[in-house]
């Protein structure tokens, strides 16, 4: 059996191996355009910013490696420009020295990836207008740094690749400004999480735009004027465009495979195209969503490599079948880490699910323990079935351990209200007896059973007298700072104090965290009141509309002041 691989990286780096553990006897040839076979495209920016100092750390094997260990025939430097179904062969150009031949085979695997989005508008190929993608992208813009030492850069997107480069690149001590069409970062995450990112990149003099749409680019001055619609123009020394990835089809459009959303190559649960033995794999491929069950694009190293070993397994005659993409991810903002799975509210109510949510800020572990660290969590789930959604964290210390246990708690199937049946590793330095991923649990089963009642920070608060406002803070904490509207009954004197509670109203309970109003709304519960208590306190919602403050009263398509 002759195999022919297009691209490698993560999905045909992994299949050419995985093939080669199965088949001792096959032969396998890869083609890849670039200089590297497999490097750590998620290392990039972090050479850019002198964290990796080595280059060769960022390539993960060589053609020679890969054939010592594997015999496999890596070509490098080979683009593969045509695809030939009816006679099962691929034509190919080796770059170095223009030869052109074809290569025939047994099964085909197509591991194209996916190329940086270039909107069509002026100025895209400026020298000093960059893309970041592959290893030669990333030696680019080093060398462009190292030789001319900007003092300023524009990115726009603010993406995963956006918000990480930002991080290097103001560790170089530029002066960065993120220019994104949505009034948030990070799409994944809801736009109330976004809040917690958009504050750490302020507080290390990162520069948000918000709102705003990148018309072009311009020379001036021996930089580049970044042109904003309805806004005048941001000017900088280079510029990083960073506003997405689009599947990389062209060859498998031109040789008549069916395509899905945006153009990519549409694969059933095999892998396998809509031409018998012709697989595709990675961010080329339409998949299923994990959780909705819809047509997705997720462009993510995990679900590449898990893509390639199927396909590779069912090349060798087995029967392997992929799931669907959760979308499980994870990001450091300078000292914060921001990670997500599963769908975040938006996606939830475009899906048309009912969604229901806790918020919760937990420590990272017990909190008598020196050095504990906050983090919120956000837990969405289906009201009436509780089937979990997804989860979103930001925080410090914690936060990959407990997304991934959400991460799997999802996978399984698991019911919101059963993760408080999840035993979970204790230790003082490293958790507390009751896990946040419990407490989100216990949290969902009083929702269930109708013990917690929330109201939510985008919910109209009733200032007209017909509810009763309470803050159940400490005085002290309340005179920093408090609502409109709301009067202070500290939740110790509560009981003492309910003739100051009118009879008859609802009652709209919040405190720092959430915790304490809780206790607050079973006192007022448990005494005749209905009481509803603020999903994740003032912090919470002082975090939220501080962001929304500093975006709306910013001039311009949102313009950090």
């Amino acid at each position: 059996m002759k195999v022919v691989i297009v691209g490698g990286v993560a999905g045909g780096a992994t299949a050419a191996a995985r093939i080669r553990r199965l088949d001792e006897q096959a032969e396998i040839v890869v083609f890849e355009r670039s200089g590297y076979i497999s490097y750590a495209n998620c290392g990039l920016p972090y050479y850019i910013g002198d964290v990796i100092t080595d280059p060769e750390e960022l390539t993960l094997q060589t053609p020679e490696s890969f054939f010592s260990r594997f015999r496999v025939s890596m070509k490098v430097r080979h683009e593969v420009t045509a695809i030939h179904p009816e006679r099962k062969a691929v034509a190919v150009k080796n770059l170095e020295t223009g030869e052109e031949f074809e290569e025939g085979y047994d099964k085909l695997l197509l591991s194209p990836g996916a190329r940086p989005t270039q909107p069509e508008i002026p100025g895209v190929g400026l020298e000093r207008v960059f893309t970041l993608r592959t290893v030669e992208d990333t030696f680019r813009i080093k060398q462009y740094i190292d030789k001319h030492h900007p003092k300023s850069a524009v990115l726009a997107g603010g993406g995963f690749i956006s918000l990480e480069l930002a991080e290097n690149l103001r560790a170089l001590g530029v002066d960065v400004t993120i220019v994104q069409r949505p009034k948030q970062v990070m799409n994944p995450v809801d736009s109330d999480m976004a809040a917690f990112i958009h504050s750490e990149m302020r507080r290390h003099g990162v520069k948000l735009v918000l709102g705003c749409t990148v018309e072009g680019f311009a020379e001036r001055d021996g930089g580049v004027d970044v042109l904003l619609k309805d806004a005048q123009a941001l000017h900088a020394d280079m510029v990083a465009l960073a506003i997405g990835v689009t599947p990389d089809t062209a060859l498998a459009r031109e040789a008549g495979l069916a395509l899905g959303i945006r153009g990519s190559i549409a694969v059933n649960d095999r892998m396998e195209t809509s031409v018998p033995d012709i697989y595709a794999v990675g961010d080329a491929v339409q998949v299923k969503h994990a959780v909705t069950g819809q047509d997705a694009l997720l462009s993510l190293a995990g679900p590449a490599n898990k893509q390639g070993r199927i396909a590779a397994d069912n090349i060798c005659g087995g029967d392997s079948r992929y799931p669907g993409s959760q979308g499980s991810s994870i990001l450091r903002v300078f000292d914060l880490t921001v990670a997500v799975t599963g769908i975040n509210e938006a996606a939830a109510q475009k899906a048309g699910l009912d969604v229901d949510q806790v918020i919760l800020s937990p420590m990272n572990h017990a909190g008598y323990y020196p050095g504990g660290k906050l983090m919120t969590m956000k837990v969405l789930f289906e009201k009436g079935t509780y089937r979990l959604l997804g989860a979103q964290i930001v925080g410090y210390a914690g936060v990959d351990k407990r997304i991934d246990v959400l991460a799997t708690a999802i996978h399984g199937g698991m019911r919101a209200t059963e993760l408080k049946e999840l035993d979970l590793a204790y230790a003082p330095p490293y958790s507390s007896a009751k896990d946040p991923v419990n407490m989100a649990g216990f949290m969902i089963d009083n929702i269930e059973k109708g013990i917690l009642r929330q109201w939510f920070w985008r919910d109209p608060i009733p200032r007209d007298g017909s509810a009763t406002l309470l803050d159940v803070r400490t005085v002290k904490e309340y005179g920093r700072g408090h609502l409109e509207g709301f009067r202070n009954i500290p939740v110790d004197e509560l009981r003492e104090r309910l003739d100051e509670v009118e009879r008859g109203k609802p009652v709209y309970v919040i405190c720092q965290s959430g915790l304490r109003s809780y206790i607050a709304c079973r006192i007022l519960s448990g005494c005749g009141y209905e009481a509803y208590n603020f999903a994740g306190g003032f912090r919470f919602y002082e975090a939220v509309a501080n962001d929304r403050r500093l975006i709306e009263s910013a001039s311009a398509c949102g313009m950090d002041q």
